[in-house]
């Protein structure tokens, strides 16, 4: 696989007609393009070289070079520049053409003396101005015409037909009201003024510059996930060389090199711990919510944070061979291989321009043939490019995407591309990552039990004067609770850390102990009247810490990462809009089953680390489109790779680069909303083409005179210039209504489920063995957690389960048959 550099790309048709011609090389085996990352990355074997793909590409039109994915960690926006000053150029000249076209022509605005009654010297005025938009402007023109050139016409070729097109007959018409002038005067020209369509043209090009300007802006922010990935590794290190310390750049150390890792430093590069013991802070790479305990031999890696000890290690892996830069790359791999989202009117309009062509000259040819003057035949052809112009069919999805990500940003959802928002509703599936996003991230005390004979307060004081001295998140987590309670620590004496443990200290002569059971017990404490409670807490995913003083059990303190307090209501409202909801995490099983089954997840994929995280995330995407919802750092390959990246936004800065939605007030609940919004922005956008189509295919017919013989009806330039803007406003004014959507609204999750489930295969399994409801139940839960089951119907009476989703019969067979019943037959059928 090798990543090259495409430069010259405007639309999705761009993407496409690349791909299709680095496809047609010989040798060639795979091509994803990226329009996001202006690069592409190609499989290939021989006779295919490097720059035979640079070739196919410069031969359909565009650039291509190599490109070291070093030199391109970092992708500037370049583009959001130039558009501004272009569009602040346009302005500059259609704020006085728009005076002198409508505000005089319709107004009567006062004009400067020599255009007074001069209908040429407005004409040519006008001309001038609108010229110097479209020379401004001109790199529409330039890709239009090398679209039709290359056969692939693009937006860029819509937008140069209508603007070319109204500038086109415009000049005809200033030449004529010249010649009209020159022979029958000032009243004879005035006759053409009504056929200036200058200001069409400029406002064409002046209102699509300021949504390429818009998109630029959301595509250069999204780029910056690779090099937020690399910032997270220290610049310096602290080495050992010579017997000195030194502080050198990270990008210096070598193999076997000796670095120092103080408190509250990150690990420069990986390695393997030498002296010291120490807690390290390990979720940024595996997502595991509790750090973990370092002593010598074990291994540590860049870019994690060292809470408490003072380590020294032996770098083993440096620079691009480190975690976190594989990590750099998986991202960047991911967003070089995903496609984008092809826009609706990008593919319409591959077949919409040249229809339209035709149709115009058609037009043209037939009153001609039919004896009527150029003139007519013109205006009749002219008629038709104007009407159907671009205006309202470019509008139709950026104007709706406009104002649903304003409605978004009202709501703290970000939607950061168009695509995001398009592909956010038509997700089959919502992946959420445990810690931090379905959790709250911070171990907090979940619940005290005493010793018999010990209270609250004695337990408690016990365990924050012996905490007191600890570092570690759980020490902080126990003496907060006592805080909060009026309890003060005292001052330990002869603390000891037993890494991987406990903790031992004494204070005012009594020996105290804390840790876990094994420790305890290894210490002779009698654990046995709390030992049966620890292990249930255990298995509801958290962590016992038991406490003792001198030789006796004072109780058990149990800290977890709970729970968001909406994520279950948010769980239950996404599985209600018909949407398959999985968790994926790095966190041991038991831990995330514990925390699976108290929010009602359907699926639960644990122990996966941050590559295996991305191909759990393909994996899902055989099934169906898929939303990966998470905060940590090593979520961001699967964030990139998913077809909507989701990130909360209390998580780190490279998963909400990294990621197409942000989610500013970390609220599991506002997944819910923004795919409500997607969902709603969609609909509009059907509607939005739907009325741009329906006034052109109404108004083309008119436009090309087909009425003209029998009613004697026919539509001028500037009338179909009146439709079109007539569409273009129904476009703006139906998009509007998204202002008073509220996210909140759940009336149509029921409508959206029912039609996500009737497109889903349904499978009837006949069931022998149940006898009661605890075995229907036995049964529906046993198939419900079959992967790609969107919703089970289990029937005791007729012994029949109804199984809606995509999992295999085999599967759910298996499933049923584990559970101790009997499948008897199983029937197939294709729900329409």
């Amino acid at each position: 696989m090798e990543r090259f550099e495409v430069t010259g790309m405007s639309c999705a048709a761009c993407s496409a007609h690349v791909e299709k011609a680095v496809s047609a090389v010989d040798g060639v085996k795979s091509v994803a393009v990226s329009l996001l990352t202006n690069s592409m990355n190609v499989e290939f074997t021989a006779p295919a070289t490097a720059q035979a793909i640079c070739a196919a590409v410069t031969a359909a039109g565009y650039g291509a070079s190599t490109g070291d994915q070093a030199a391109h960690d970092t992708l500037p926006d370049s583009e959001s520049p130039a558009l501004k000053r272009r569009l602040l150029a346009s302005l500059v000249f259609l704020a006085p053409l728009l005076y002198l076209s409508m505000g005089h022509m319709l107004w009567a605005w006062p004009l400067p003396g020599f255009l007074e009654g001069n209908h040429v010297s407005m004409g040519l005025a006008q001309l001038l101005l609108t010229g110097a938009v479209m020379v401004i402007n001109q790199k529409f023109f330039r890709s239009g015409v090398l679209g039709l050139v290359r056969r692939a016409p693009n937006m860029d070729t819509l937008v140069a037909l209508g603007a070319g097109a109204s500038f086109l007959y415009s000049t005809y018409a200033l030449f004529a009201a010249s010649s009209a002038a020159l022979t029958g005067g000032a009243h004879a020209a005035a006759e053409f003024m009504d056929e200036y369509y200058f200001e069409g043209a400029a406002m064409i090009l002046t209102l699509i510059t300021v949504g390429k300007l818009l998109e630029a802006r959301a595509k250069g922010r999204t780029t910056n996930a690779i090099a937020g990935l690399m910032k997270l590794t220290p610049q310096t290190a602290t080495v050992l060389r010579g017997g000195e310390e030194q502080i050198i750049p990270a990008a210096q150390v070598r193999v076997d090199d000796t670095f120092l890792v103080r408190p509250g430093q990150s690990i420069p590069v990986d390695g393997v711990v030498l002296t010291g013991e120490s807690a390290v802070d390990e979720s940024a790479l595996t997502g595991e919510s509790l750090p973990v305990d370092k002593a010598p031999g074990a291994a540590v890696s860049a870019a994690t944070l060292n809470q408490s000890g003072f380590l020294t290690c032996r770098a083993k892996r440096v620079g691009a061979d480190t975690t976190i830069s594989q990590i750099a790359r998986m991202v960047q791999d991911a967003a070089a291989t995903k496609a984008p989202i092809a826009k609706v009117a990008d593919r319409v309009s591959g077949v919409f321009v040249p229809v339209v062509i035709a149709i115009a000259a058609v037009t043209a040819a037939v009153w001609l043939a039919a004896g009527q003057t150029v003139g007519f035949a013109l205006a009749r052809a002219v008629s038709v490019l104007v009407i159907s112009c671009p205006c309202a069919l470019g509008l139709a999805t950026p104007v709706a995407i406009m104002v649903g990500t304003g409605k978004g940003a009202k709501n703290g959802i970000l939607f950061k591309t168009a695509a995001a928002l398009e592909a956010a509703g038509e997700v089959a599936t919502v992946v959420l990552d445990k810690t931090g996003t379905i959790t709250a991230g911070r171990p907090q005390v979940t619940e005290v039990c005493c010793a018999p004979g010990i209270t609250q307060d004695a337990l408690l004081t016990a365990a924050a004067t012996l905490e007191s001295r600890s570092e570690h998140p759980l020490a902080r987590a126990v003496l907060a609770y006592a805080r909060q309670r009026g309890i003060a620590p005292s001052a330990p004496e002869q603390f000891r850390a037993l890494p991987g443990h406990g903790l031992q200290a004494e204070q005012a002569g009594h020996a105290l102990v804390g840790g876990n059971e094994a420790l305890l017990r290894a210490l002779a404490v009698p654990v046995d009247a709390l030992s049966a409670r620890a292990s249930e807490l255990a298995e509801e995913g958290k962590t016992p810490l038991f406490f003792a003083q001198d030789g006796a059990l004072f109780g058990v303190i149990a800290v977890a990462d709970v729970v968001k307090q909406d994520s279950p209501a948010a769980i239950a409202a996404l599985r209600g809009m018909g949407l398959r909801v999985v968790m994926l995490t790095g966190d041991n099983r038991r831990t995330a089953q514990a925390v699976g089954r108290a929010v009602g997840v359907d699926e639960i994929i644990a122990d996966v680390l941050p590559d295996g995280k991305q191909d759990a995330v393909s994996r899902l995407q055989a099934q169906g489109r898929v939303a990966m919802v998470g905060d940590g750092i090593n979520d961001a390959p699967a964030l990139t790779r998913a077809d909507v990246g989701i990130a909360i936004g209390a998580g780190a800065d490279v998963a909400l680069d990294a990621a197409d939605v942000v989610l500013m007030k970390s609220a599991l609940m506002d997944v819910v909303g923004a795919v409500r919004l997607s969902r709603q922005s969609l609909r509009n956008i059907r509607e939005n083409l739907f009325w741009a189509f329906a006034y052109n295919v109404a108004c083309i017919p008119l436009a090309a005179g087909v009425w003209f013989p029998a009613f004697g009806l026919t539509l001028s330039p500037m009338f179909a210039a009146a439709a079109m803007s007539l569409s273009s406003v129904c476009v703006v004014t139906n998009a509007l209504r998204l202002n008073w959507y509220r996210l909140t609204d759940d009336r149509r999750d029921a409508h959206w489920a029912r039609k996500r489930q009737k497109a889903a295969p349904q499978q009837t399994l006949h069931i022998s063995g149940m006898m009661c409801q605890n075995c229907t139940r036995h049964v529906h839960d046993a198939l419900r957690a079959v992967p790609g089951v969107r919703a089970v119907t289990v029937d005791l009476e007729s012994g029949v389960a109804v199984v809606t989703g995509s999992a295999a019969a085999a599967a759910l067979k298996k499933a049923v048959e584990d559970a101790d019943y009997t499948v008897t037959d199983v029937e197939t059928t294709q729900k329409r």
